[in-house]
């Protein structure tokens, strides 16, 4: 199993910073005196398991080290990869994680996931809000269509998922990620299973899209012009590929589905307290307004989108929340690959 271990102090000291806050400033909002007092007694450190990109990650949890003289270890791997070390490792009771910050986090056994109520979680959206009190949505991944400007016209975008019926000159040049399971639920939930199922399967026959492995792949190959539609992909994957220059834009139409880039903290949690001092940081004001540098969408309500704007287009649609336990998701992956795996 492939993974990326980092130390944040390592990254610092390569930029020449210094990683401990200064003595005099003021601790932060999201860092009340008494949790920060219990975090540094654990030992100072805290290590955290995330699918987030290291250009993203080292600098968003350098401001917690910053804040806090706690060091930081990031662990990097793709979902899949997480999610089966983190259960092998509860099941042989390693005590190696603090915290986890990724897309499935909702589908760990509640057993994995302790129990918790960050204070910032009450400036959030109550959609990204685990029902059992075991994770809490960092960012939010919203499902839209996405475009090569360069190949596609404005004018011809589709209005509705039925006009994408219309463009049978697209076929093999459409694309969607294969585990895109979120938004087939919301198609066959805003047209009915009926419908729902039959609108997918006329879009499989007629675009004939190629099923790539990766969202941030796929915004990427729409930007660069290997596809030039994107069935659907994560809304701020497509603007970060656009905030890098690249000739790509989303549209929006209905359904669209929303799921959660979501943090929980270990049961098992080595530093349990400094591992709830840092939900209160990845869900503060300041580490989701840093976010959207990247083009990431905050679960804050507080938090303006980068560009601005976004999420007045994509409220304007009617957006689902698709939040999947593991067996709904065993479900709906027999069924996306029915419907788009080529036979």
């Amino acid at each position: 199993m492939l993974h990326h271990r980092t130390s944040l102090t390592a990254f610092s000291v390569l930029l020449g910073l210094c990683t401990a806050a200064p003595a005099a400033a003021q601790a932060p909002a999201w860092a009340p005196a008494d949790l920060l007092a219990a975090a540094k007694a654990e030992g100072g450190t805290l290590t955290v398991y995330g699918s987030m990109n290291e250009r993203e990650a080292l600098p968003y949890y350098k401001i917690f080290e910053d804040a806090t003289g706690i060091k930081v270890t990031y662990v990097r791997a793709s979902d899949t990869a997480l999610f089966s070390r983190i259960l092998i490792e509860h099941r042989a009771r390693q005590r190696t994680w603090d915290l986890v910050v990724t897309t499935p986090v909702n589908r760990l056994p509640d057993e994995v996931l302790m129990q918790f109520e960050p204070a910032q979680a009450k400036e959030t959206i109550p959609q990204s809000h685990g029902p059992n009190k075991r994770w809490y949505g960092v960012y939010s991944n919203y499902n839209t269509p996405a475009y090569n400007t360069n190949l596609v016209k404005k004018e011809e975008l589709p209005k509705t998922y039925e006009d994408f019926l219309k463009h049978k000159e697209w076929a093999g040049k459409v694309a969607i990620d294969k585990s895109d399971t979120e938004w087939l639920s919301a198609i066959f939930a805003h047209y009915g299973e009926q419908r729902g199922r039959k609108l997918a399967q006329d879009l499989a026959t007629t675009l004939k899209p190629v099923l790539t492995e990766g969202h941030l792949l796929l915004a990427r190959s729409v930007g660069a012009g290997e596809y030039a539609v994107a069935l659907n992909n994560y809304t701020n994957l497509t603007i970060n590929v656009k905030l890098g220059g690249a000739p790509s834009d989303f549209w929006v139409l209905d359904p669209v589905a929303l799921i959660f880039g979501s943090v929980g903290v270990n049961s098992q949690a080595p530093h349990p307290k400094t591992a709830l001092l840092a939900t209160n940081f990845v869900m503060s004001k300041e580490a989701q307004t840093f976010l959207t540098k990247f083009g990431r969408l905050p679960t804050r309500l507080d938090v303006e989108t980068n560009p601005p704007g976004v999420m007045k287009q994509l409220h304007e649609k009617k957006v689902l929340p698709a939040v999947f336990s593991a067996d709904e998701q065993k479900k709906w992956n027999t069924v996306f690959n029915e419907i788009f795996r080529p036979r």
